[in-house]
Protein backbone atom coordinates (compact mmCIF):
# COMPACT_ATOMS: atom_id res chain seq x y z
CA UNK A 1 0.00 0.00 0.00
CA UNK A 2 1.30 3.43 -0.85
CA UNK A 3 2.20 5.69 2.05
CA UNK A 4 -0.28 8.31 0.88
CA UNK A 5 -3.10 5.75 0.83
CA UNK A 6 -2.14 4.56 4.30
CA UNK A 7 -2.18 8.10 5.69
CA UNK A 8 -5.57 8.82 4.14
CA UNK A 9 -6.94 5.58 5.50
CA UNK A 10 -5.64 6.35 9.00
CA UNK A 11 -7.12 9.86 8.95
CA UNK A 12 -10.47 8.35 8.01
CA UNK A 13 -10.23 5.80 10.81
CA UNK A 14 -9.24 8.49 13.33
CA UNK A 15 -12.25 10.59 12.33
CA UNK A 16 -14.55 7.57 12.58
CA UNK A 17 -13.27 6.67 16.03
CA UNK A 18 -13.42 10.29 17.19
CA UNK A 19 -16.98 10.64 15.90
CA UNK A 20 -17.98 7.46 17.69
CA UNK A 21 -16.45 8.69 20.94
CA UNK A 22 -18.49 11.90 20.64
CA UNK A 23 -21.66 9.91 20.00
CA UNK A 24 -20.89 7.97 23.20
CA UNK A 25 -20.37 11.30 24.99
CA UNK A 26 -23.67 12.69 23.73
CA UNK A 27 -25.60 9.59 24.80
CA UNK A 28 -24.03 9.63 28.27
CA UNK A 29 -24.65 13.39 28.61
CA UNK A 30 -28.30 12.87 27.69
CA UNK A 31 -28.59 10.19 30.37
CA UNK A 32 -26.95 12.54 32.87
CA UNK A 33 -29.29 15.38 31.85
CA UNK A 34 -32.28 13.07 32.29
CA UNK A 35 -31.02 12.19 35.76
CA UNK A 36 -30.72 15.87 36.64
CA UNK A 37 -34.21 16.57 35.31
CA UNK A 38 -35.94 13.57 36.83
CA UNK A 39 -34.06 13.11 40.10
CA UNK A 40 -32.54 16.52 40.82
CA UNK A 41 -28.95 15.31 40.90
CA UNK A 42 -26.73 17.84 42.76
CA UNK A 43 -24.24 20.01 40.86
CA UNK A 44 -21.17 18.29 42.37
CA UNK A 45 -22.41 14.90 41.17
CA UNK A 46 -23.04 16.35 37.71
CA UNK A 47 -19.46 17.70 37.59
CA UNK A 48 -18.12 14.27 38.53
CA UNK A 49 -20.38 12.69 35.91
CA UNK A 50 -18.99 14.98 33.22
CA UNK A 51 -15.43 14.05 34.13
CA UNK A 52 -16.36 10.36 34.02
CA UNK A 53 -17.87 10.90 30.57
CA UNK A 54 -14.59 12.46 29.38
CA UNK A 55 -12.68 9.49 30.77
CA UNK A 56 -14.99 6.89 29.25
CA UNK A 57 -15.13 8.54 25.83
CA UNK A 58 -11.38 9.04 25.53
CA UNK A 59 -10.70 5.55 26.86
CA UNK A 60 -13.04 4.04 24.26
CA UNK A 61 -11.44 6.08 21.48
CA UNK A 62 -7.92 5.08 22.54
CA UNK A 63 -8.89 1.44 22.99
CA UNK A 64 -10.57 1.23 19.61
CA UNK A 65 -7.75 3.02 17.81
CA UNK A 66 -5.23 0.74 19.49
CA UNK A 67 -7.16 -2.29 18.23
CA UNK A 68 -7.24 -0.85 14.70
CA UNK A 69 -3.55 0.02 14.48
CA UNK A 70 -2.01 -2.85 16.40
CA UNK A 71 1.30 -1.04 17.03
CA UNK A 72 2.34 1.99 19.10
CA UNK A 73 -1.06 1.72 20.71
CA UNK A 74 -0.32 4.16 23.52
CA UNK A 75 0.63 6.85 21.01
CA UNK A 76 -2.56 6.32 19.03
CA UNK A 77 -4.55 6.47 22.26
CA UNK A 78 -2.72 9.65 23.24
CA UNK A 79 -3.54 11.11 19.82
CA UNK A 80 -7.23 10.25 20.19
CA UNK A 81 -7.36 11.83 23.65
CA UNK A 82 -5.67 14.93 22.26
CA UNK A 83 -8.07 15.13 19.32
CA UNK A 84 -11.05 14.68 21.65
CA UNK A 85 -9.77 17.52 23.82
CA UNK A 86 -9.09 19.74 20.79
CA UNK A 87 -12.64 19.33 19.47
CA UNK A 88 -13.99 19.91 22.98
CA UNK A 89 -11.92 23.09 23.25
CA UNK A 90 -13.08 24.41 19.88
CA UNK A 91 -16.75 23.68 20.52
CA UNK A 92 -16.57 25.29 23.97
CA UNK A 93 -14.86 28.38 22.55
CA UNK A 94 -17.50 28.72 19.83
CA UNK A 95 -20.43 28.22 22.19
CA UNK A 96 -19.14 30.44 24.99
CA UNK A 97 -17.66 33.01 22.63
CA UNK A 98 -14.46 32.56 24.60
CA UNK A 99 -12.47 30.17 26.71
CA UNK A 100 -13.30 31.43 30.20
CA UNK A 101 -14.79 28.12 31.40
CA UNK A 102 -12.16 25.93 29.80
CA UNK A 103 -9.26 28.12 30.90
CA UNK A 104 -9.85 27.37 34.57
CA UNK A 105 -9.95 23.61 34.01
CA UNK A 106 -7.66 23.49 30.96
CA UNK A 107 -4.80 21.47 32.44
CA UNK A 108 -6.98 19.02 34.30
CA UNK A 109 -9.24 18.34 31.34
CA UNK A 110 -6.26 17.98 28.99
CA UNK A 111 -4.58 15.52 31.37
CA UNK A 112 -7.80 13.51 31.77
CA UNK A 113 -8.33 13.26 28.00
CA UNK A 114 -4.72 12.44 27.17
CA UNK A 115 -4.32 9.98 30.05
CA UNK A 116 -7.52 8.06 29.51
CA UNK A 117 -6.97 7.89 25.74
CA UNK A 118 -3.44 6.61 26.26
CA UNK A 119 -4.60 4.07 28.85
CA UNK A 120 -7.25 2.84 26.44
CA UNK A 121 -4.62 2.41 23.75
CA UNK A 122 -2.27 0.58 26.10
CA UNK A 123 -4.97 -1.84 27.25
CA UNK A 124 -6.22 -2.58 23.73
Amino acid sequence: MKERDWKGEMVGKCLKVLGTSYVVSIVMLLILAFGVFKFGIPEKVVAIGIVLIYIASCFIAGFWMGKITGNKKFLWGLLMGGLYFTVLLIVTALMDKGLSQVASDFGTTLFICLGSGMLGGMLS
